[in-house]
């Protein structure tokens, strides 16, 4: 078959599939943005292709990816990112799709097969009630070769001499990449929320993430959401520990973090202890309305999501949505009698809540 060939429009992929089905052939579907191909995206080609006699690649398009990866992304333009998949020999036919889910897509397709990559359940997967509504079935391929078009992007930009940004202004410590357009952020606490609690944590060697948050961080990112990480870290005016040490967690938390596909925008913190009246400790928003400034958020469309009432009073009082989640304290605190919008079990039950609120 002749590359161009290989490309077509939605509908005509259907009709293909349809005629393919007649035939016996077993149809599997997958999708993504594709940009800058590389050896993570083969190797996950040439496992889709083992499910199914015709694997059919949805491509979003660039005005779906603009949306929630920013005007800098797709670095491919969609005719040639299209034209490249279509090259590969895992691959039968390729489609150019607006939309940024693939509830549509799967209704129209009808595959035997929605093949996805990740580490979580099929269960997990909010697409599962809509592929078998349509008598097909998830398949997951785990992540074999870890590298991604952000880190090949950042790579050439080191290489170039532009480094990575890191900032550190009025006691806010930043680990991030520059603005690029009005975007919603989910505002997370680190202790008891990210990882497990541990009273004035400053020992690299005894954080440990809790349960479910990696696989959380990554639905959350995959739907467009930045990532910041708003904290009290009162030790450190207390005098129990140093900034330095705050920075040691943290850059272990980010090494697990980048070793697993999840990048952190930014990272805030307060130092101060109650009685130095600041305007940055919780449940004050100092630190969340300079998120806004810097990352040129959308509060209204973020959510703040911890394991204390006082991280939803703050959320509550910044304009975001809110997610109390049963670990670390599980709002025992008391210190605030609020209402989150949803009580999540982890991280990952809350970024499938947030994804279900999205959809609605």
């Amino acid at each position: 078959m002749m590359l161009q060939d290989k490309i077509k429009t939605r509908a005509e992929s259907a009709r293909i599939c349809r005629g393919l089905k007649k035939q016996h052939k077993k149809i599997g579907f997958t999708s993504g943005v594709f940009d800058l191909l590389h050896a993570g995206h083969v190797d996950y080609f040439q496992q889709a292709k083992k499910f199914c006699d015709i694997l059919v690649v949805g491509l979003n398009s660039d005005e779906s990816v603009k949306k929630f990866k920013g005007p800098a992304r797709p670095v491919i333009p969609e005719e040639e990112r299209a034209r490249v998949i279509a090259a590969l020999t895992a691959v039968d036919y390729v489609f150019i799709f607006n939309e940024r889910r693939n509830k549509r897509n799967i209704e129209i397709i009808k595959p035997h097969y929605y093949i996805k990559a990740g580490d979580y359940s099929p269960e997990q997967l909010t697409s599962r009630e809509v592929v078998e509504s349509v008598g097909g079935e998830v398949k997951l391929i785990p992540v074999r070769v870890k590298t991604s078009a952000t880190e090949i992007i950042n790579k050439i930009a080191s290489s170039f001499g532009i480094p990575a940004d890191r900032v550190e202004k009025e006691k806010a410590v930043c680990f991030s990449s520059p603005p690029k357009k009005t975007a919603p952020a989910i505002f997370l606490d680190r202790d008891g929320t990210i990882n497990r609690e541990i009273e004035y944590l400053h020992e690299p060697e005894k954080f440990e993430l809790l349960p479910n948050v990696v696989a959380g961080l990554k639905k959350l990112q995959a739907m467009g959401y930045r990532m910041v990480i708003v904290t009290t870290q009162a030790g450190i005016g207390l005098g129990y520990f140093s900034s330095e040490d705050f920075y040691r967690v943290n850059r272990k938390m980010l090494k697990q973090f980048s070793d697993r596909g999840v990048m952190v925008d930014k990272i805030y913190f307060c130092p101060h202890s109650k009685t130095e009246n600041c305007s940055c400790r919780k449940p004050d928003i100092a630190l969340f309305t300079r998120a806004k400034e810097e990352l040129n958020l959308d509060l209204s469309k973020s959510w703040t999501i911890g394991d204390k009432t006082t991280d939803i009073e703050t959320g509550r009082r910044a304009g975001t949505r809110t997610i109390l989640v049963k670990t670390g304290y599980a709002g025992k605190d008391r210190e605030f009698r609020v209402k989150p919008d949803y009580i999540a079990r982890d991280l990952l039950d809350s970024a499938n809540y947030i994804l279900k609120a999205e959809r609605a």
